[in-house]
């Protein structure tokens, strides 16, 4: 587990490229919110489910944080990050800028509170 907010997404990517789903959920608190896709926060069961989807790609994840803002327990990431390799129907690339939270447990390590892959991106057919 992280020991600084700025590993959060470091140890995210090792457990990601692990291809071990109940070690990527270990980077999450409970309750953890994950946004698979801008305006779809999913929490529990669902985002674990969302999680494995990425997962079956089968391809690893790189992480490049950007920033790391702490306040006390918790933490904004800012951090770009690439999926790419081959799949079964020819080339594989998704990427994103996320903005994350992460917040320190009471055992020292740090967690996601909400990860948002895509936090920069646009959020399709909504109201402003």
């Amino acid at each position: 587990m992280a020991e600084l907010p700025e590993d959060v997404p470091y140890v995210f990517a090792d457990r990601f490229n692990s291809g071990d789903p109940a070690a990527v959920a270990e980077v999450y608190e409970e309750g953890a919110v994950f946004v698979p896709a801008p305006g779809t926060p999913l929490t529990g069961a669902d985002a674990h489910a969302a999680n494995a989807r990425f997962l079956a790609l089968g391809m690893p994840v790189k992480v490049a944080p950007r920033h790391v803002y702490t306040a006390g327990d918790l933490a904004l990431l800012i951090v770009d990050w690439v999926i790419e390799g081959r799949g079964d129907e020819g080339p594989v690339r998704v990427e994103g800028t996320a903005t994350d939270v992460a917040r320190r447990g009471p055992d020292g390590r740090w967690r996601y509170v909400v990860d948002n892959p895509f936090g920069t991106a646009a959020t399709a057919g909504r109201p402003t």
